[in-house]
């Protein structure tokens, strides 16, 4: 009898297992769907994580689920992907968008790393220029520039002759 129990125990236990699998699998996973992968990289995590909303690992995380499954029935409903996120802007603010705007001040965001390095490599170029010129107006050992002009003078040096 005590047998014949236990095994309807695991019956049943493997049986609610085998049907709680498919719903576990669409957790871990996060997004159903390529689009919503893709609408859900463009966010991020507003539990303070700093993370994408699709990659958010923090343990306890109250706001990711919550995120990914609006974005899910948003695209479930074929929403298009630029109103889901301007829906998630106006809900928890500019801080969600993972990367920022391209217009206005944000501009600065895609123009500087390209232009600091420039302008960086252009400050050192100039600075160089600048050190090798000073080396070649200073004589070496002390020696002024009338007197090496008297000495190439006397030697003859420099006259083409």
């Amino acid at each position: 009898m005590l047998a014949k129990l236990r095994r309807s125990h695991t019956i049943c236990a493997a049986a609610f297992f085998f049907l709680l699998l498919p719903s576990l699998a669409g957790v871990a996973g996060g997004q159903s769907t390529d689009r919503a992968k893709r609408v859900g990289g463009k966010l991020l995590c507003v539990c303070g994580c700093n993370q994408i909303l699709t990659a958010c690992n923090h343990v306890g995380c109250t706001y990711s689920h919550g995120m990914l499954q609006e974005v899910d029935d948003r695209v479930a409903r074929n929403e298009p992907d630029d109103l889901t996120i301007q829906a998630f802007v106006q809900e928890y603010g500019a801080t969600v968008l993972a990367e920022p705007e391209n217009k206005g001040f944000n501009r600065a965001a895609w123009v500087m790393p390209v232009v600091l390095p420039l302008l960086g490599f252009a400050l050192v170029w100039i600075l160089v220029r600048r050190w090798r010129e000073r080396a070649l107006l200073v004589p070496a050992d002390g020696v002024s520039p009338e007197m090496l002009e008297r000495a190439r003078r006397e030697t003859g040096g420099g006259n083409d002759e």
